[in-house]
C-alpha cells in the first residue's frame, strides 16, 4: 500500500474542487467536508489498485460522487425559505416560527473552497453562486450529479458515464431533464457581475455603518427596489424594498447591536454577524450572503444560525475594523 506522503501528493491538489463539487451536490459545507474526508480515506485503501486507466482526477470524483449519491438516499432536499412558499409584501406580516427540523441549505465560505486560488479553477465563483446551489437541490441526485460533472466541471458525455457506472445515453437524457427543470424553476442567479473593488468596498463599508447606525435611509440608498430577503431557519421571506427595509426598521436596526465583518462566500461578497450584549461580549449569531447587480443590493440571504459562524475562520474575513 502507497504510504500517506505519496498519496498526498498527487491526490492533494483536488481536495478543494472536490470539496466544491460535495458541496453543490449536498448543499452542506459540513457534510460536504465529511464526504471529502470520506473520498481520501476510499482512495487511499484503494490506491494500490489504480491502475491507471482514467485520470487520478476523475478516478477522485468517481468516488466523490458516489459517495454523495449514496448519502442523498432518503435525505430531504436543503432548501431556502424561497424554495418552500411565497414572498411577504408587507413588512406588517406575521413571521413564521423558526423551523430547525427543515435541513435548510447552508453557506460555503470561499476559503475552504480555494476560490481566489488560480489553481482551483473549477471551484470558481459561476458554480458555487448560493441560487445556484439553491436550484441544484431541486433536481434528483443522479440529475443533480450528470449536470454538476457535465455543465459546471464541463466533463465529457463518455467521462459523466464512466463516474456514474451508467451509459452516455442515459447521461444525455438525464442532462436535458435537469436542464429543463432548472430552466422551470426560473433564473438562477449564477451570472450576475459584482462592481468593481473599489466601488464594492463602498457598498460593503456603507452596508455595516448602517447596520452599526441602525439607519434605514442609508439602507436604502443600497437596495434595488425589487430587494429580496430571507432569513432561514424562518420560513418568511420579503420582496421589494419597502417590505425589506420596513421589516429590518421594526425588528432588526438597533444602535450598537450588531458586528459585521466583511468575508466572501459562494462566490460572493457576505458578512459574519455577531450581537453585542451590555456587558461587551461578541455572541455568533450567523452569516448574511449578498447577491449584487451592479452597485445595489439585488438579494439578502441572512442565515441566522450561531453554529455556522465557526465555519468562517479568523483568518477568512476581512479584519479591517467593522465600522
Amino acid at each position: 500500500m502507497p504510504s500517506h506522503a505519496e498519496f498526498a501528493v498527487q491526490a492533494e491538489p483536488y481536495r478543494r474542487e472536490l470539496l466544491a463539487h460535495c458541496y453543490r451536490m449536498l448543499g452542506s459545507i459540513h457534510d460536504a467536508e465529511d464526504l471529502v474526508q470520506e473520498t481520501y480515506l476510499r482512495a487511499w485503501r484503494s490506491f494500490d489498485g489504480f491502475e491507471g486507466r482514467s485520470s487520478l482526477r476523475r478516478w477522485l470524483y468517481k468516488i466523490a460522487t458516489m459517495a454523495c449519491l449514496t448519502a442523498l438516499e432518503g435525505r430531504a432536499r436543503r432548501p431556502l425559505p424561497s424554495g418552500l412558499g411565497a414572498p411577504a409584501e408587507d413588512h406588517r406580516a406575521g413571521i413564521a416560527g423558526r423551523e430547525p427540523s427543515v435541513p435548510w441549505l447552508e453557506p460555503a465560505p470561499d476559503a475552504r473552497l480555494g476560490i481566489g486560488d488560480p489553481a482551483a479553477v473549477v471551484a470558481g465563483r459561476t458554480g458555487v453562486r448560493l441560487a445556484f446551489v439553491a436550484a441544484l437541490q431541486l433536481l434528483p441526485a443522479r440529475q443533480r450529479a450528470v449536470l454538476t460533472l457535465r455543465d459546471v466541471l464541463a466533463f465529457r458525455t463518455a467521462e459523466v458515464a464512466a463516474i456514474l457506472d451508467t451509459t452516455p445515453a442515459a447521461v444525455d437524457s438525464a442532462l436535458r431533464r435537469a436542464r429543463t427543470r432548472l430552466a422551470e424553476a426560473g433564473p438562477v442567479e449564477d451570472e450576475l457581475t459584482e462592481p468593481d473593488e473599489p466601488v464594492l468596498r463602498a457598498l460593503l463599508d456603507g452596508y455595516v455603518r448602517a447596520f452599526s447606525d441602525a439607519d434605514p435611509d442609508a439602507l436604502v440608498r443600497l437596495l434595488r427596489a425589487d430587494v429580496e430577503m430571507e432569513m432561514p431557519p424562518i420560513p418568511t421571506w420579503f420582496t421589494g424594498r419597502d417590505a425589506v427595509v420596513g421589516f429590518l426598521s421594526a425588528r432588526v436596526l438597533r444602535p450598537n447591536l450588531w458586528r459585521l465583518t466583511p468575508t466572501r462566500a459562494n462566490g460572493q461578497p457576505a458578512l459574519v454577524i455577531h450581537r453585542l450584549t451590555p456587558g461587551g461580549a461578541d455572541l455568533p449569531y450567523g452569516v448574511q450572503v449578498l447577491s449584487l447587480i451592479g452597485d445595489r443590493i439585488s438579494r439578502i440571504t441572512s442565515f441566522n444560525d450561531p453554529a455556522l459562524v465557526a465555519s468562517f475562520a479568523p483568518t477568512q474575513v476581512d479584519r479591517r475594523p467593522a465600522l
